[in-house]
């Protein structure tokens, strides 16, 4: 026989949720319980482990170093039995009601769009909700668990990525910007004398700032479709990924930059499984659907 468990999730939750949370009151507020409710399972935590995990300052509950390190092995508990909790429900389920598929900026929603549309006539009572993101959002969203599947252009440590595409990203302007204007190739050292135009990194600490040249000027936007309107009007460069500008040079509206160095980047897109073992069936289905129809 096992051991006897002394300590409930529900418990673990309480300590995780005070420690983050910064006390009892704000805990109980984001668990929807009672504060008495979550001091009493700390309480009862404490008790059966015989370790005291807070101390009280005033108002506001400090960890000990055990309430800090059990606080640590608890986060994985409840990360695992969150999984266990989901693989049951996929094993009982036929099909997943809803899928979450993060996309990265650098697709054009055309192309995931087109996938959803063979997957929704195979699937058509489930639902899909789309994160669009970009840079460390993706990796956010797989690693926080907010999704079921992503394509992303870097995969988090501990997940499986199947190489998808690479995108091709470059540096353009309006044709009346002062850049295509030097009688010359342009230089690293021109570009940062110019305003540069940049997306946002939707993560939640915003760690990746691809692309920017450090210019002296920076404009910052949610989204590349608004990046591509304010480099056709002039306002400013920018990479952009090429199944974004095609019209736009074609048209006359866009100009690759005369870069001497730099000019084109390359960047690798995966499809990466937020968790392989237990992906149901519809979850699967689109994952197939994106390998077909992404490809270079």
């Amino acid at each position: 026989m096992g051991k006897e468990i002394k300590v409930t999730l529900d418990q673990w939750r309480a300590l995780i949720a005070v420690i983050e949370h910064g006390g009892y009151a704000k805990a109980a507020e984001a668990l929807g319980k009672s504060q008495s409710t979550v001091s009493y399972a700390v309480s009862q935590l404490e008790q059966a482990l015989n370790v005291a995990v807070f101390r009280l300052e005033g108002r506001k509950a400090n960890a000990t170093a055990a309430g800090k390190a059990l606080y640590q092995r608890a986060k994985h508990l409840l990360a695992e039995a969150g999984s266990l909790e989901g693989a049951a429900q996929r094993l009982g389920d036929k099909i997943e009601p809803e899928i979450g598929l993060a996309a990265d900026l650098l697709v054009p929603s055309m192309q995931w769009l087109q996938c959803l549309d063979e997957f929704a006539k195979a699937f058509p009572a489930t639902r899909v909700d789309v994160l669009e993101s970009a840079l460390s959002g993706t990796e956010d969203a797989l690693v926080q668990k907010q999704v079921d599947l992503a394509i992303t252009a870097r995969v988090p440590a501990g997940f499986m990525g199947d190489y998808l595409c690479s995108v091709s990203m470059f540096g353009v302007a309006a044709p009346q910007h002062p850049l295509h204007h030097l009688g010359r190739c342009v230089t690293q050292e021109d570009l940062r004398h110019h305003r540069q135009l940049i997306v946002r990194d939707t993560g939640v600490h915003r760690r990746y700032n691809a692309g920017w040249l450090e210019a002296e000027q920076r404009w910052t936007f949610a989204h590349l479709t608004t990046s591509l309107l304010a480099v056709k009007q002039g306002l400013g460069f920018a990479w952009m990924p090429e199944g974004y500008i095609g019209q736009a040079l074609a048209r006359g509206e866009l100009k690759r930059l005369p870069i001497a160095e730099g000019g084109e980047r390359k960047v690798p897109l995966y499809l990466v499984l937020s968790d392989q073992d237990i992906a149901g069936p519809a979850t699967r289905a689109l994952a197939e659907i994106l390998r077909r129809n992404i490809r270079d």
